[in-house]
């Protein structure tokens, strides 16, 4: 699935999108209890060494959270198509626009735990789909509120290869020491192919009135976005890396948080186009009521089920 901004936002260039979440009250977070999210037991904490530039094989276990969204063709069999991540032993939080050509939850397959493509690992999990929430004011033309919930059949046990990444409750201060990091299979250049083995990239936060300087984004980032890469356009995501996560690792908290999911960009590698991801901390509340409405509608229907049954018991009984 390609990371390419839309034409439409191209059109839209020099207005200043707006949209997401503007709900001040927080629901309840439904996602795993502190402690138990963030954490990458396979590898040291924290990325060490130089600076990366462009990418890099990405150690197995480096990103626990890390899926790959594969879609089922005939008759090749299954093939990646964007990226996720893990949020809870059930979620995949990805992209909205992954999904725009399937949204048949029988097509679609989460692989968790994956290194290579086409290598299974011990630790490797592959886990079918029981249902795919888009937010309701996803905009194909420019990628506003770009954000997807893959629900899995069965729950995932978390091993040292497979954890979930903690969401943010509120937008992190970021300083210049916070390290900030990319992954996925896509494209290692615009308009090339695929890995098959996980990259990753640390990537610079770019601010907004950066990013929204006229010989850049010419003002059309909303304050739904994060601006992540490079200035020179060195660092960046590609095509097949849509969905994936964009983490910082906070040394307070001791743990990685999700800040945003990759979403689009003008080409890749570009200077002053940096690669654009959706800011987690302003979907939090669409997150939590998702989950929310789904545990409802559960118990609604139960409820339903059970009363239904006892009038029909009453009636055979009479």
């Amino acid at each position: 699935m390609g990371r390419s901004l839309p034409p439409a936002l191209l059109v839209l260039l020099p207005v200043l999108l707006r949209g997401g979440e503007a709900s001040p009250r927080r629901s309840p977070s439904l996602q795993s209890p502190a402690g138990a999210c963030g954490r990458r037991p396979a590898v040291n904490e924290l990325a060490t060494g130089s600076r990366i530039i462009g990418g890099r094989d990405a150690p197995p276990g480096a990103w626990p959270w890390q899926v790959s969204l594969q879609i089922h063709h005939i008759p090749v069999g299954y093939r990646h198509i964007c990226g996720g991540s893990l949020i809870s032993h059930n979620l995949v939080l990805t992209a909205a626009h992954c999904i725009k050509n399937n949204r048949d939850p029988e097509m679609w397959r989460v692989v968790i735990g994956m290194h290579h493509l086409y290598k299974d690992y011990p630790y490797t999990v592959k886990n079918q789909v029981k249902d795919i929430l888009i937010h309701s004011h996803f905009e194909l033309a420019t990628n506003e509120n770009d954000v997807a919930l893959f629900k899995l059949i069965k729950p995932v046990k978390y091993n040292a290869y497979i954890q979930p990444i903690c969401l943010p409750e509120t937008s992190l201060l970021l300083t210049d020491e916070t390290p900030c990091y990319i992954s996925g299979w896509g494209s290692t250049k615009e308009n090339g192919v695929g890995e098959h083995i996980l990259q990753e990239a640390q990537v610079d936060i770019i601010p907004l009135r950066i990013c929204n300087k006229f010989d850049w984004y010419a003002g059309a980032i909303s304050l739904n976005t994060i601006c992540a890469g490079s200035a020179s356009g060195n660092v960046d995501s590609c095509q097949g890396d849509s969905g994936g996560p964009l983490v910082c690792y906070f040394p307070n908290a001791s743990r990685y948080y999700l800040l945003g999911i990759t979403s689009a960009g003008v080409g890749c590698g570009r200077p002053k186009y940096p690669g654009l991801y959706v800011r987690t901390a302003n979907y939090r509340n669409w997150i939590d009521s998702q989950l929310l409405n789904k545990a409802i509608s559960v118990n609604i229907q139960f409820v339903l089920f059970f009363l239904t049954a006892g009038r029909m018991l009453l009636h055979n009984v009479l």
